[in-house]
């Protein structure tokens, strides 16, 4: 193999001619704004595009039955966009025809060609590299037989094209001199605004070796992650093959990467006009039938979340042109895959182009042809085609995987591999369970006993963390492709249901293999492995399978892969509370679940982010078990309001830590394929639904998705979903949202907690010194900052952390919590002469004390576990799960007692439920987060019941802020009944703790959980019980629960017939069974529901 590498050529800029490098400047007599005007010769026909006629016969007689049926609801808009084939009485397959000489760009003509190609040839023969003999040869193949276009040398210099042509021959030389005599010549120069790449391919081939010339301008140019910078992409296939053998049948492609110069660099994202939008050199060099394609292409994808393809044929040819557009960042690796797709059904491409567009548009257009060099029998290219068009949308959810080349070498169809993805991803979640042994060693140990307990602690962290490690699950799939293969076909002839007259372009997409029963899988999967640890890998594939309700993976469009599981297959040792409903999402960008205990339920939707690789690993072995937790959590906080406890989170892949938004769109969009019904014959199929039942999910903000809110209510409205109004919650006033941060829903909860302990104990909170995570940049530590009156002694952020024993200045404070920003703005001059600040930045740091801090990010995690003596009221209002774990709560501990004496756990699941119970052993008074924590569920439900009782002009003219911000008179009023609910709710909790622990003795975190869980457990009793039946009961106790102010505005009679059903009986049951435990406690007499 010959790899040449030469110095970057010198271009010309786009402004000034002139392009810089290496402290030269080289002057060029071509400007980018000089190309010629195209004159399109079939102009005067008045017509570039012939569409098909208007008499179609659809390709699926399903699709003509449902078109003439009145459904139940029209059509609603799909995130994705395909052209649905319709046989036409013509061409036959619904594409539209280009004229041959109308199609693809028209390089202007260098007028001064011939006269550069003397000055190339003299100065080649002055640097000596190429015998004279030889020079016009090589000149003449580079010039003439590349398919390279003009413009190419009007940009470049003389010196950089004589640069080319020598290293192209020193390339063959290389070759040439090969013991294998392989005919590779291979060629890149990069820069930091333009690059060619040179590479030796056999048509329709995947060449897995060699330098991936698509992969490095992928990585480099059109995924790079500096959205400053956009790159233009050209791609030719030489029209001979390279080399003299009669077999030869490599070629050379060449690839050349321009930077963009935009008309408008800033384009709104909603602008379709090309003279607005587009780059100065494709303006130049488009037909002006490419020009129409892309305008109609892009007016379609502005309006979508996902790809819009569309396929051309071409006038008296089996070429076809494939166009793809869609959002900028949010295919990461896309180029590169569609060859691999292309040449898996023994297609070839003739040309490839990559252009961008200032509105955040890209679309690519590949010229695809039949690969007449390969031996083995591929379908007809119409058919290819077809697949290849159907295929592209489950490319474009993740197309790369780490599994990308069982599918690149042809040993998987794409279908397999990204199966084989989602599996991979999903047996890290659930492989390294706790086991027996750990059921055995926790069975003979105490875990009362606090040494037991930490040791416990200890080995289930450890089992989570060794074993099977991502990597080595990956090793073990990739030996057993034959076993995916058997299993994917399993998995699809449950969920890929197509009928007898299926549409006639369709041919399997993946080698015909036989389907296994469920036994025979296990039987295939124990003679093939070799040892345990892959027969367990193998076997969570059937798990997987099994588990599989519902999923969008056969869905003719959708833009990330959803699957609707069922979750029996946990084990109840780890997870003794069982989950009602559970959904796994895998995107390009990220993967996420949704938990929920209930099937009515809600909570929030967070993204988490990592640091570092290292984060990344932590968070990634957490994710199931955090979002499990902080559902659980919801469950308990949830006990006052109808809805169960539910949460989702998505964790950000590694290398797309700045994908949040792409990332939590997708998310949402898939897990509406699941819960909406499909419509749209060849768009959103109906999906295989082994669940049976309908569902609805109401999701809220968390971390990282206030500001993503909005979208996702508007999104499903969008998408037709009747729902939309009560979807989220927490969204913005003008779509009738309560937001939590602005009215202080959460922190109005944990501040009764706070001042019923002062109250209790006779405290006055100016004297008393306080520490808070979660600074005054977030939602409940602002809040928590302008509500309180005590002596802030510590605040610990994401900046750092800030200190001063004789009190934090309050003003100063409070002006950061009204700004919302982090401690590192906070004025140093209002500390006193004993206060500090650390950065996370900062290094080798001198406290007052003398003390040195040598990393201030390291000091920032464990301030909190400090014994600084300046601490009595603990407030976390922020900060990740398990920051106080067991093992770390001992820091807390001095002489048998806690150095912090009150503790409100405002953040979720901030301390473990055992280091609380060590914290109160020793002396610590704790209120969990499933207490206190819970005023934003219950404004959130409240919310959701509004949506629900008012029709939706109702919900407009009374809930929804108007266009000038004015909130409406019954918005305002409701605002300040959720806030009273709030803290009556939250008054009603604590005193019931209070009490019961000092009648009894027993913990108050464990008390927490038992009032949840009689409440629950009563709530279900009493949605079933002869009570609800009883008409006359069931008005009084809803004419209790409901707020009067809806009962005034709507009627009960009207609320009782819009609200559904089974959110009534929750509302009914939630609220007697939580009146009822507040009052007489957590176990009361079988005789005291009938006193109530």
């Amino acid at each position: 193999m010959a790899d040449v590498g030469v110095q970057a050529p010198l271009l010309p800029s786009h402004l000034d001619c002139k392009r810089k490098m290496s402290g030269l400047t080289i002057k060029t007599n071509f400007a980018m704004d000089s190309f010629p005007d195209y004159v399109d010769p079939f102009e005067s026909s008045g017509e570039t595009m012939m569409e098909s006629p208007t008499a179609q016969i659809p390709a699926n007689k399903l699709v003509d039955k449902l078109r003439g049926a009145e459904p139940g609801r029209h059509p609603s808009p799909q995130p994705t966009h395909v052209s649905y084939p319709l046989m036409a009485k013509i061409n036959g397959n619904g594409h539209r025809t280009l004229r041959s000489a109308t199609v693809g760009y028209v390089a202007p003509e260098f007028a001064g060609k011939a006269e550069q190609m003397k000055q190339v040839k003299a100065h080649i023969n002055k640097c000596k590299w190429i015998p004279e003999d030889l020079i016009d040869p090589q000149i003449v193949w580079f010039y003439n037989e590349l398919g390279i276009d003009d413009v190419y040398f009007e940009l470049e210099s003389v010196e950089a094209i004589s640069n080319h042509i020598t290293s192209l021959y020193a390339a063959k030389i290389a070759a040439f001199s090969r013991e294998d005599k392989r005919e590779e010549i291979r060629l890149d120069m990069e820069a930091s605004d333009h690059a060619i790449y040179i590479d030796t391919s056999e048509p329709g081939r995947t060449a897995i070796g060699g330098p991936r010339y698509e992969h490095r301008l992928e990585a480099k140019y059109l995924d790079n992650t500096d959205t400053t910078k956009r790159f233009r992409v050209e791609t030719f296939r030489s029209p001979g093959v390279l080399g003299q053998k009669p077999d030869s049948k490599a070629a050379l492609r060449c690839y050349f990467v321009y930077q963009c110069l935009f008309v408008e660099p800033n384009a709104d994202p909603n602008e379709t006009r090309l003279e607005v939008i587009s780059d100065r050199m494709f303006m130049a060099k488009a037909t002006k039938n490419t020009k129409q394609i892309y305008q109609e292409i892009i007016e379609i994808a502005v309006t979508r979340n996902g790809p819009v393809i569309e396929v051309y044929d071409i006038e008296d040819s089996q070429e076809k042109r494939l166009v793809i557009a869609f959002r900028s960042r949010t295919a990461r690796g896309m180029f590169s895959a569609l060859s691999d797709l292309y040449h898996y059904y023994g297609v070839t491409s003739s040309r490839k182009y990559v252009e961008q567009f200032s509105n955040g548009i890209t679309v690519m257009s590949i010229y695809l042809r039949p690969a007449a060099n390969l031996e083995t029998a591929y379908p007809p290219i119409e058919q290819s085609i077809h697949q290849i068009t159907k295929e592209i949308s489950l490319l474009y959810c993740i197309p790369q995987t780490k599994l990308h080349n069982l599918f690149a070498s042809g040993e998987l169809s794409l279908q397999e591999t990204i199966y084989a993805h989602c599996v991979w991803v999903f047996v890290q979640h659930f492989l390294n369970r706790l086991g027996s042994e750990y059921a055995s060693l926790m069975a003979a140990l105490d875990i009362k006993n606090n040494a037991h307990a930490e040791i416990l602690s200890k080995m289930k962290k450890r089992l989570r963390t060794e074993t099977f490690t991502p990597d080595y699950i990956l090793e073990i799939i990739n030996s057993h492709p034959g076993l995916v293969r058997a299993l994917y076909a399993s998995f699809a002839s449950v969920h890929l249901k197509v009928g007898a007259e299926f549409d006639r372009h369709y041919i399997a997409p993946t080698p015909a293999n036989e389907v296994l029963s469920d036994a025979r899988l296990k039987d295939k999967i124990t003679k093939d492995v070799s040892n345990e640890h892959e027969e367990m890998v193998m076997t969570a594939f059937r798990v997987f399978n099994n588990a599989v309700l519902k999923t969008n993976y056969f869905t003719p469009t959708k833009v990330a892969l959803s699957f609707r599981l069922d979750p029996s297959f946990l084990p109840e040792m780890e997870y003794p509370k069982r989950l009602y409903g559970m959904f796994l999402v895998i995107t390009s960008e990220s993967r996420g679940f949704h938990l929920r205990f209930k099937d009515i339920a809600r909570g929030g939707i967070r993204i988490v982010k990592s640091r570092s690789k290292e984060a990344y690993s932590i968070n990634a072995r957490n994710l199931f078990d955090e979002n499990y937790g902080l559902a659980s959590t919801q469950q308990r906080k949830n006990k006052d309001i109808p809805e169960g406890g539910s949460k989702g989170v998505i964790l950000l892949d590694p290398k797309q830590q700045d994908k949040h938004r792409e990332a939590f769109e997708k998310y949402i969009d898939s897990i509406l394929d699941l819960l909406l019904k499909a419509e749209t014959p060849g768009i959103k199929n109906p999906v295989v639904d082994l669940y049976g039942k309908e569902e609805i999910l109401f999701l809220g903000p968390d971390e990282n998705t206030a500001d993503l809110v909005d979208w996702a209510t508007e999104h499903a409205r969008s998408r037709g979903a009747p729902w939309w109004k009560s979807f989220f919650t927490g969204k913005s006033p003008k779509l009738g949202g309560i937001p939590h941060d602005h009215y202080g829903m959460t922190t109005l909860s944990v501040r009764e907690y706070v001042k019923g302990i002062y109250r209790k104990l006779n405290l006055d909170p100016s004297t008393v010194r306080k520490m808070q995570t979660g600074g005054p940049d977030g939602d409940l530590g602002s809040n928590e900052i302008l509500l309180s009156n005590e002596k802030y002694t510590a605040i610990v952020d994401g900046s750092g952390v800030l200190v001063d024993p004789n009190g934090l200045d309050k003003g100063e404070l409070h002006r950061l919590a009204k700004k919302r920003v982090m401690i590192s703005q906070f004025d140093m001059s209002k500390l006193s002469r004993d206060g500090y600040r650390v950065l996370c930045e900062d290094t080798n740091i001198t406290l007052p004390t003398g003390e040195v801090v040598n990393n201030g990010t390291q000091f920032r995690n464990i301030y909190h576990l400090r014994d600084t003596g300046l601490t009595d009221m603990f407030v976390p209002c922020g900060g990740r799960p398990e920051s106080v774990d067991l093992v770390s709560a001992n820091k807390l501990i001095k002489d048998g007692k806690s150095t912090i004496p009150y503790i409100v756990e405002g953040a979720n699941l901030f301390i473990t439920q055992d280091a609380k119970l060590r914290l109160e052993a020793a002396g610590c008074i704790v209120y969990k987060d499933a207490s206190a924590n819970k005023g934003g569920v219950t404004s959130s439900s409240l919310e959701v019941l509004a949506s629900l009782s008012f029709d939706e002009e109702g919900f407009v003219t009374h809930m929804c802020h108007d266009s000038r911000g004015n909130a409406p008179e019954f918005y305002q009023a409701y605002v300040k009944e959720v806030q009273r609910k709030i803290q009556d709710n939250a008054r009603l909790e604590f005193e019931a703790i209070w009490r019961e622990h000092e009648q009894t003795g027993t913990q108050r975190s464990i008390l927490s959980d038992k009032l949840s869980l009689a409440i629950t457990t009563l709530d279900e009793e009493l949605q079933h019980s002869d009570l609800w039946k009883s008409e006359s009961i069931r008005r009084s106790v809803l004419a209790d629960a409901l707020p009067n102010l809806l009962i005034e505005k709507i009627g009960l009679d009207i609320i009782i017939e819009r609200v559904p059903d089974s959110y009534l009986r929750a509302i009914f049951g939630s609220f007697l069974a939580s009146r009822f435990v507040y009052e007489f406690g957590s176990a009361p007499s079988q005789f005291a529901f009938y006193d109530l």
